[in-house]
């Protein structure tokens, strides 16, 4: 099916394969008739329960084939869904909660329903007996909104992505580099509030592939093994810090597969020259994109020579229903080889952030490119297209930074620091690693008063760590919190990160 509406493709995939594998999750095994049917009926109860056309729900459950059927049930409704993690912290929950004014939430945890309505789905996944007509699902726009990303955001709020329905479908189409289909058997082990999970669930359900749960929060080489030999995985999705780490500590994982796919930060040529190598049957293609236009807005399949190139592996040609314009300072397009803004238009784009118009307004921008009036997305990435229209990333315009694959803003980060007690002032500052890339992130501070302990503010490191991960999903929390005298500045009077930088243990 092309473009359009994830449940429905679903249910297509349901009436022309009703038996076919959908999902797997431990014992469990669902067919497509079976998953529809089932989320036919949690439609019905969560209509009733006021999810509706305009309306966004919560579901906070644990990753499982029951997560996949409840999001489905939102989407048949005609809502859009918010997955939030079940790991975040209290505060944050909150802060998600009030920023969606939900009619109901979907959860098993029994306290928050003092909070506001919940609904908790059956603990069985059996379809209900047949007769009458079943629910009848949402049949609107593939513009209305599907789900809500929840990222970082510069003033300390997580800023909520409100992405379209056809900003997933849009990648799966069978002419594009992400045409899965059935056959698929893709691992889902990124978090639900993540993206990339739309690429591992969606990906394989409206396209008739097949879904297998991943059981624990981390993955790990074996767990890869292991879900090749007893299910038939033959393709994956890994950030590039877990590709570099699985090709260092066991390059053989990987057998099995057809297909990987990886990104989310700059790749290091060491590891991919390492890995083709090793696995020349396997297909290996790089992603890129912001969450702002939904997985991916270019791929690019690997050969050996992007290893050589400049600027490191390319980011590609763009995906079905997605452009990516190259824009100087004045909104003009350079030309092939000249360093620019991408800048994102098409079907990927999300409908903006949630209740922050003004911060929508400036990044989604209505703008004449080459004689056509576009939406575009302005990504602050900087990079180039070559003279054979392969694009290729080359930094950022800001201080946002991609750390283990998460996207992470500094700003955030200082904004909870700073509000903490014994912080005067605070610097957070992405530390560079071996291969490029940024591996670990470093809060700098000043106090009004000295440490308590001898052993350089040590306890005190702890606390201010601990403090900041009831406020920040884990992934944000600094690895490296430390008291220093003063902020060194340079001679433009901005703070001197390179001098912080060098406290540091090598």
């Amino acid at each position: 099916m092309g473009v359009g509406l994830i449940h429905q493709a679903v249910a297509h995939q349901a009436r022309t394969a009703p038996e076919a594998l959908a999902v797997v999750d431990g014992d469990i095994r669902l067919d497509y008739a079976t998953l529809d049917a089932v989320a036919d009926d949690w439609a019905g109860h969560l209509a009733a329960a006021g999810a509706g056309p305009g309306t966004l729900v919560p579901v906070q459950l644990p990753r499982s084939a029951r997560l996949y059927v409840a999001l489905l049930a939102v989407l048949k409704c005609g809502a859009g869904y918010a997955a939030l993690d079940p790991r975040w912290p209290r505060e944050r929950v909150d802060g998600v909660l009030g920023q969606l004014d939900a009619p109901v939430l979907v959860t098993d945890l029994a306290e928050m329903s003092a909070r506001q309505p919940v609904w908790r789905p059956p603990a069985e996944l059996s379809a209900p007996d047949a007769g009458g007509d079943g629910f009848r699902g949402y049949e609107g726009p593939a513009e209305a909104a599907a789900a809500v990303f929840f990222t970082s955001g510069t003033s300390g709020t997580p800023k909520g992505v409100v992405s379209p329905h056809a900003a997933t479908t849009r990648l799966f189409t069978p002419d594009g580099p992400l045409a899965l289909g059935p056959g698929t058997v893709m691992l889902q082990a990124a978090p639900a509030s993540w993206d990339a999970f739309s690429l591992e669930l969606w990906g394989t359900l409206t396209t008739g592939g097949t879904c297998v749960t991943a059981r624990d929060d981390y993955l790990l080489p074996d767990m890869l093994r292991q879900a090749v030999d007893t299910c038939g995985l033959n393709t994956g999705w890994l950030t590039a810090s877990l590709f570099n780490l699985f090709t260092e500590i066991d390059p053989d994982c990987f057998q099995g597969l057809r297909r990987l796919y990886i990104g989310g930060e700059k790749l290091s040529t060491a590891h991919v020259g390492a890995f083709l190598d090793r696995h020349p049957g396997i297909r290996l293609l790089n992603g890129y994109g912001p969450v702002e236009s939904c997985v991916f807005a270019t791929v690019h399949p690997i050969a050996a020579h992007d290893c050589d190139a400049e600027y490191g592996v390319p980011i590609g040609r763009e995906v079905p229903g997605t452009a990516v314009h190259v824009l100087d300072d004045t909104g003009g397009v350079c030309p092939p080889g000249d360093v620019g803004e991408l800048c994102v238009s098409g079907a990927g784009l999300a409908l903006g952030y949630l209740g922050d118009p003004a911060l929508t307004e400036a990044r989604f921008q209505e703008a004449r490119v080459a004689d056509a009036h576009l939406r575009l997305y302005r990504t602050g990435d900087r990079g180039f297209r070559d003279a054979d229209g392969v694009l290729h990333f080359t930094g950022r315009t800001d201080r946002q930074v991609k750390i283990r694959g998460y996207r992470i803003e500094p700003e955030e980060i200082e904004a909870h620091a700073a509000g903490l007690p014994g912080i005067t002032h605070c610097v957070a500052v992405p530390v560079p690693g071996r291969l490029g890339t940024y591996e670990r992130l470093a809060l700098f501070y000043t106090s009004a008063t000295e440490d308590s302990d001898r052993t350089d503010g040590t306890e005190n490191s702890v606390l201010l760590r601990r403090s900041l991960g009831q406020l920040l999903p884990a992934h944000a929390v600094p690895d490296v919190v430390r008291r220093v005298d003063r902020l060194p500045v340079t001679a433009n009077g901005k703070v001197d990160r390179s001098e912080l930088l060098a406290l540091l243990p090598g």
